[in-house]
């Protein structure tokens, strides 16, 4: 089984069509078949998130994540036309999943709280190993000790499956509290001010470290998971 994700990057991303995306649209996607779904929106909610990164022109509005038999099958395929018909632009990746923290598994509600997803990008002087060891040896502890997240999930990004997607080296996704959307010390878990200030020291360096300070998109979402592919 294939994990794909869906990057959907539109101006017109209000709430109407985040309802749309995780309702019926959703629903036609497990028509299909596929052994796994989950949607993630930028709706009212989490739309004004303090952190909030942009790059993308259209920016990102929502990722959708399918597991399926065949990354280059029909149903994907068809998956992926519902998905465009939503979108300004769509780009698809077939990535590897790790899962350092896992996340609530109760399909089709809400998963409470903020899931904050970000898209990173290698840099061109980092080669792949080396990038790969300091994101996810070396700064998977840090970013769970400095951070208040509950869920955390890695995909490394295999390869492009949509023309003219964006060069995107990995995909996170990291679930906080509600109060994280508007609230630093909630974000990171801190105390006081003096605890924030050294989470945030050791973040930076981290993130530093593997490119992830700069050139990166950070979006704020509402996280739904339609349909598990795992038997819980």
């Amino acid at each position: 089984m294939e994990k794909v994700v869906a990057v959907l990057m539109t101006a017109d991303g209000d709430d109407d069509w985040c309802e749309r995306l995780r309702g019926p649209v959703a629903a036609a996607i497990v028509q299909l078949g596929v052994p796994g779904l989950s949607v993630n929106v930028r709706d009212g909610a989490v739309r004004d998130s303090l952190m909030t990164f942009t790059t993308l022109d259209p920016p990102v509005a929502a990722v959708v994540s399918m597991w399926t038999q065949q990354c280059y099958g029909e149903q994907l395929a068809a998956a992926l036309a519902l998905l465009q018909k939503e979108a300004a632009h769509l780009a698809a990746y077939l990535v590897t999943e790790s899962v350092p923290l896992a996340p609530p598994v109760d399909s089709g509600s809400r998963t409470p709280g903020l899931a904050n997803i970000a898209l990173l990008r290698r840099p061109p002087g980092l080669d792949q190993e080396t990038w790969l060891n300091r994101w996810q040896r070396d700064h998977t502890p840090v970013a769970i000790e400095t951070q208040a997240t509950f869920g955390y999930t890695q995909n490394w990004v295999v390869r492009a499956l949509t023309p003219h997607a964006p060069a995107i080296a990995g995909i996170v996704e990291e679930l906080f509290p509600a109060e994280a959307v508007s609230d630093l010390k909630a974000f990171f878990g801190a105390a006081d001010e003096d605890d924030l200030h050294n989470r945030l020291n050791r973040m930076l360096a981290s993130t530093t470290a593997f490119g992830a300070n700069e050139n990166i998109d950070t979006v704020p979402t509402s996280r739904y998971l339609i349909k598990t592919p795992f038997r819980t």
